[in-house]
């Protein structure tokens, strides 16, 4: 009886996960932002105890910070955290490069499924859907694609960093809605780190990721740090 409790509040404190994920992938929680247990646990109807989990495991993450005597909040990451994060995600996926192409991890199958996974990301950029959609789609397909790749590296460790650090980089980013067909060139810039897989061009990959990595990021940090300064 006690194990079945235990594995619906782990289920439970997941779901807690994934709501504030989904909120910052969204921008409905921005850096700084307050999170309150009782208003979370109102939200998904659920009692205290999950989302305290699940929040704790969010400040593992570094997703979110607590300040004792007033409470959590969503981290607030400095141009040196963001850097940090940037070299440290490059270190590792570039590892996993080279796992993928010198140990011939990826088949034709699995070249495939990356390329659907474009074609989809494509499609939410091309669509008319709200800008906020669109982006929670390239976010969501994103890391869809990356963790493909990051699993068949059979490196379960590096994938766990690697998705934290994700999650710590869209914290830092601001989706500029009037430049919306950048959209259309962050989904395609997958299909060049496809391209390199496939023809085991280890050093021709690792400079496509930079790129797309860069592209996705900088001005959406930029813009991001460019406001906070004009607001305090």
């Amino acid at each position: 009886m006690e194990q079945n409790i235990d594995y619906l509040k782990k289920n439970l404190s997941d779901i807690v996960i994934d709501y504030i994920i989904h909120k910052i992938l969204t921008g409905e929680y921005r850096e700084g932002d307050r999170i309150l247990e009782s208003r979370i646990a109102e939200e998904l109807n659920i009692s205290r105890a999950p989302v305290r989990e699940g929040i704790i495991d969010l400040q593992n993450q570094g997703l979110i910070k607590y300040i004792p005597r007033k409470g959590n909040f969503i981290t607030i990451m400095t141009m040196e955290d963001v850097k940090e994060v940037f070299d440290i995600r490059l270190l590792l996926e570039n590892d996993i490069i080279e796992i993928l192409i010198n140990e011939k991890k990826l088949t034709e199958s699995d070249f495939s499924k990356l390329t659907q996974i474009v074609d989809e990301m494509v499609d939410i950029a091309k669509s008319d859907r709200p800008i906020c959609e669109r982006v929670l789609g390239i976010n969501e397909k994103d890391i869809e694609f990356h963790k493909f790749i990051w699993n068949k590296s059979g490196s379960k460790r590096r994938v766990k960093i690697l998705t934290d650090l994700f999650y710590q980089l869209k914290l830092a980013m601001i989706i500029d809605t009037e430049i919306t067909g950048d959209l259309v060139v962050t989904a395609s810039a997958h299909y060049d780190i496809i391209k390199y897989l496939k023809s085991g061009d280890i050093e021709e990959c690792k400079k496509a990721l930079r790129s797309h990595i860069i592209t996705y990021s900088q001005e959406g940090v930029k813009k991001n740090f460019l406001e906070r300064e004009n607001k305090y």
